[in-house]
């Protein structure tokens, strides 16, 4: 099964991400700014990264996202995840309030995918960063390796 990893990293934390997805899975990665349009071609297994900005996929996913065509990605299986500071650790009852309006990346991207055809087989996955720049938090590398086999599981 040909896969490809689709991200965007800001300050390298969703790059770990990408690339610990990417031995787990056997999977070429590219980031969204070097993508070529026949890098899609024959992929049957299609992952989302971005980090959560604004609430937002970073702006070229989301542009890529929007690129596509109307069911552009029917037959493809896909997944979702983001990278985000974990709200509950900042106690801040605006942010808590925004979050609950408009939501993650990761969401985002999901519902995009499947309104343009895919085929969402894992629930959209989120990865946490200690501050809006980085490191991770500890564990989760671990954790993506983790993921990728829950993806590996629903193909």
């Amino acid at each position: 099964m040909r896969s490809l990893i689709i991200y965007d990293s800001f300050f390298g934390n969703t790059e770990k991400i990408v690339q610990a997805l990417g031995l787990a899975l056997g999977s070429e990665t590219v980031k969204i700014q070097n993508l070529s349009p026949d890098q899609l071609v024959g992929v049957e297994l299609l992952i989302l990264g971005s980090p959560t900005r604004a609430f937002s996929p970073s702006p070229d996913i989301t542009k890529f996202l929007k690129s596509q065509p109307n069911q552009g990605f029917t037959g493809i299986k896909v997944a979702t995840f983001d990278t985000r500071i974990a709200v509950n650790e900042i106690n801040s009852k605006f942010l808590t309030f925004m979050v609950k309006i408009f939501g993650y990346a990761a969401e985002t991207m999901a519902k995009k995918l499947q309104k343009k055809g895919g085929t969402l087989i894992v629930p959209p996955e989120w990865f946490l960063v200690k501050d809006s720049e980085g490191p991770l938090k500890d564990g989760e590398l671990e954790r993506a390796t983790e993921w990728a086999k829950h993806i590996l599981a629903a193909l």
